[in-house]
Formats: structure tokens, sequence, C-alpha cells
């Protein structure tokens, strides 16, 4: 083995692991700098708490532009516009990646996109299902009989995973996404013309989505570019949730709201749409990673660079939290779920790997780009432990410090800033109640006092449901542990 690969592997390594270590550089702070220099520690952790401040207000500011916006373009009737560009060459494909999903969860799903207004019947519906799973014939063969009046066509992909793949979302999809490059070739199609939309088995989409979308699509002049996004709220089975896994609906459902109308930051997860020509230019998704959503958009990134972006449609997509029936067994699935996410942190391998590579887009644009990726992954495990134990522990394990002004006020500059940001609370249960009323999931007027009193119980679901499977993600990459796809369970 050469010199040359050996210092490629190490470098590769390292960039993948430098922020997982980084996390635990930080985490720990408080108590290997604390006995040295404890005003380095204090000064950090107010830092990080106003910083943290900072970010929710700017949440909460762009959650509410965002929940404007979409009243505003919800009595905006796209279908009639649609009909006045009359887009004869538009074919759109809906892409249903699944595995061992129950049937009326795909059905539901399906009538979701046969209920949509948009006036062509340009819908092509692609059920892109694993081949070992032992009876998706039976309901590939159940599902288009039923629902192929409906659309234009409909197709049926088996996925065999081979050598160099991961099971998941991102192998399933691509070969599904393959399959499609053929028959658009036959027909003369442009691959311009052809939107894809990846469609999570549990997404409801929006009735105006196929319409706003193709709406948004023609007039965009940069749209082969382009990856297209609504926000998906986790409110379809809010209230047979354990009120933990409810709290942590909410607030994954109001993050993407905020995140909609941060144009310049917006990446797509879930369920969104692109052409066929982006796809096919960027070679589809990798199939061995796991973590795809933003994995896709770095790889156009690194192609096209500062001309790929994700555009926001101001709609409302629905779909189903994690609920595995038990408290217990929908707890562990959640955890499961949310230690996948945050095994996104492989993109900063990834991108540090095209970072100098890429020398056709402009160094400010990668920087950026790379600060907000390597950001959200810090904050991910970090949060909980810097804003919660960290300010009394520079006056407990250090005497001296605990006698000094700085010493004395550090646990209280921290909770009452912590305190402040807790205001935001109030914002995100009024959203919460409002965003509910659109799916049909209302608010009782019994469960009220019990929806303002479990925000008391934030801190342990941040911990349980967030920090800690996200340390535990980050942690295996540090050890080189591959995290496996499990299917996330919604009964």
């Amino acid at each position: 083995m050469t010199e040359q690969i050996v210092k490629s592997r190490f470098y590769a390594r390292l960039s993948e692991i430098i922020v997982p270590i980084l996390t635990w550089v930080i985490i720990t702070l408080p108590l290997w700098l604390s006995p040295f220099h404890p005003a380095i520690v204090a000064y950090f952790i107010i830092a990080f708490d106003t910083y943290f401040f900072y970010k929710s207000a700017i949440t909460v500011y762009y959650a509410v532009i965002s929940y404007k916006t979409i009243i505003k373009m919800s009595k905006v009737s796209f279908r009639k516009r649609i009909l006045s560009l009359k887009p004869k060459n538009i074919q759109h494909f809906i892409i249903i990646p699944n595995f061992k999903e129950p049937i009326y969860k795909l059905e539901a799903t399906i009538k979701s996109i046969v209920d949509n207004d948009y006036p062509y019947k340009k819908l092509n519906l692609v059920l892109a299902f694993e081949k070992r799973e032992s009876n998706a014939s039976i309901k590939a063969i159940r599902l288009k009989r039923r629902y192929k009046k409906y659309f234009k066509d409909i197709y049926i992909t088996y996925h065999e995973i081979v050598e160099g793949e991961e099971a998941g979302k991102a192998s399933n999809q691509t070969y599904a996404a393959r399959q499609i490059n053929p028959m658009i070739e036959k027909k003369n199609i442009s691959r311009k013309d052809v939107l894809i939309t990846i469609c999570d088995a549990d997404s409801y989409m929006s009735k105006n989505y196929f319409s706003y979308l193709t709406y948004q699509y023609l007039k965009d002049k940069n749209r082969q570019y382009h990856f297209y996004w609504a926000p998906v709220l986790l409110y379809n089975n809010f209230w047979k949730l354990p009120f933990f896994v409810r709290m942590q609906a909410t607030i994954s459902s109001i993050l993407r709201l905020s995140f909609l109308s941060q144009s310049e930051k917006l990446i797509q997860i879930s369920t969104y749409s692109t052409s066929l020509w982006l796809l096919d230019k960027v070679g589809f998704w990798d199939v061995d990673i796991i973590p795809e959503d933003w994995h896709i958009y770095y790889q156009a990134f690194f192609m096209f660079g500062d001309k790929v972006k994700t555009v926001p449609l101001y709609t409302l997509v629905n779909g189903d939290a994690v609920y595995s029936g038990g408290i217990v067994k929908t707890l562990v699935n959640r955890y499961e779920q949310e230690k996948r996410w945050a095994s996104g942190a492989s993109d900063i391998g990834y991108f540090l790997k095209n970072f100098f590579t890429a020398k056709h887009i402009k160094f400010t644009s990668k920087f950026k780009k790379f600060i907000f990726l390597a950001e959200t992954h810090l904050f991910w495990p970090i949060s909980f432990f810097i804003l919660t134990v960290s300010a009394i522990i520079p006056p407990l394990i250090n005497p001296v410090f605990r006698r000094t002004v700085l010493g004395f006020l550090l646990p209280k500059l921290a909770s009452a800033i912590l305190t402040l940001t807790t205001l935001a609370i109030v914002v995100y249960i009024y959203l919460d109640i409002k965003l509910r009323k659109k799916f049909k999931q209302k608010t009782k007027l019994i469960n009220l006092p019990f929806l303002i009193i479990q925000w008391y119980m934030l801190p342990i679901v941040s911990f349980m449901l967030s920090s800690l499977p996200a340390l535990d993600a980050h942690t295996r990459l540090i050890l080189g542990k591959k995290l496996k796809y499990k299917v996330t369970e919604k009964v």
C-alpha cells in the first residue's frame, strides 16, 4: 500500500470523525478545563446559552413567517394557474420506497395523491418494494389493481440489495428512479420535463401539492438545478402518541416549519421533488449510505455549485410520528429513528472530501454550507448538556472559582438565559394547536392544561429523544461502527 493511499485514508477518516470528537470535547470541557481555567469555561457557557437564545428567537420568527405564508398561499388556486400555463410536457413520477409497510398505510398515502387537484392525468406512481419482503408482490398486485384507474400508469419495482449497497431508502429509490430512464427515452420525453417526487410511505400529500409544485417548477428559471420541499409535519397520529413522543413530534414539526422560510439554508428532507435530469446528472442517490436527504443535496451542490438550492413550497404534508403501540417500544423506536437521522453527521466527511477538490465553487459558498452542516450536527448532541448541567460544574469542582463573582453568577446567568429561551414555548403551543386544526387533530378544552404542563418535561425529552441518540450516533462514527437501517414502526 503506497504512502499516498495511507494518507488519503487517514484524512478521510479524520474528516469523518472530527465533529463527533469535537462533540465529546465540548460536552466534557467543563470537567477537564474547570480545574485550570474556570473563567474560560464560564464565558463559553454564557456565550453558548446566549447564542441558543438567539437561535430560539430566530426559529420562532421564521416559524410564524412560514405559517402566515402558508395561510396566504392556501387561498391561491394553483390549479387555475396551471390550466392557464398548459404544461403539456410535464410528467410526474411519484416514488414510494417502502419495506414491510402495512398495506393500509400505503393505501392512505396513495389516496392522498389520488385526492390531489392537479388538472392533468400525468401522474405516474412507482411503488418501490424490496425483493427480500416476502409478501411484496401480493401488496403490489392489490394496490395496482385498486388504484390504476387514477394514474397515467403504476409501475412496480423490486429492489435487490447487491454488494456495495446499504439496505435503506437510498438504494431502493435509486433502483426505482433508474427504471424511469428507459421509459422516458422510449417516449422521447426530456428529463427536464420529468419531475420525481420521493414520497415516504406515511406522507399524506396536500391537495394542492402537485399543482403548486408544477407551477413553481415552470416559473423557476433555474428549475433543473433545484429541489422542491413542503414541510412534513408529524400530526397524523398525534393523539395516539405517548406524550414524550408527542412533544418531540411538535418540536420537529415547528422546526421544519421554521426552516421553510430560511431559504438560504433550506435543505429538503423526507418527502420532496426534483427533476429527473438533476438526479441523472449526479448519478442518483449514493447507494452505500443510509441518511440520504441532505446527501443528495450535497451531491448536486458539488457538481453545480450555487445553482443548487431547495425551493420552499408553502403547503403542508402530513405524516406519522413513531408509534409502535406500547409506550416502551415506541420510545425505543423513536430513539432509533433519531439516531439514524443524527448519523447524517457522516455527511461532514463527504463534504470535507469534496471541499478542496470542487475548485469551480467559490470558497465562501462552500465554507458557509460547511459551517451550517457542522453546526447542525454539533448542536444536536451538545445542547442539552451545555444548557442544563454545565453551568453548575465549574463552581462545583473548583472551590476557588466558586468564591469569585463570576463563579457565583454563572449558574444564575445561565438559568436566566434559559428561562428567557423557554418563552418560545408559548409560540410553539399556539402554532401547534393551529397546525393540528388543519389536519383535523383538534385540541379538546380538557386537554389544553396538560398540553401546557407537559412542557415542564422538555429537558428529559430533549435528553432521551434528541441529545442521547445523537451522541450515540456520533460515538458510533468515532468507533467506526456502521449503523444498520431499521424500519421505523408506525402502526
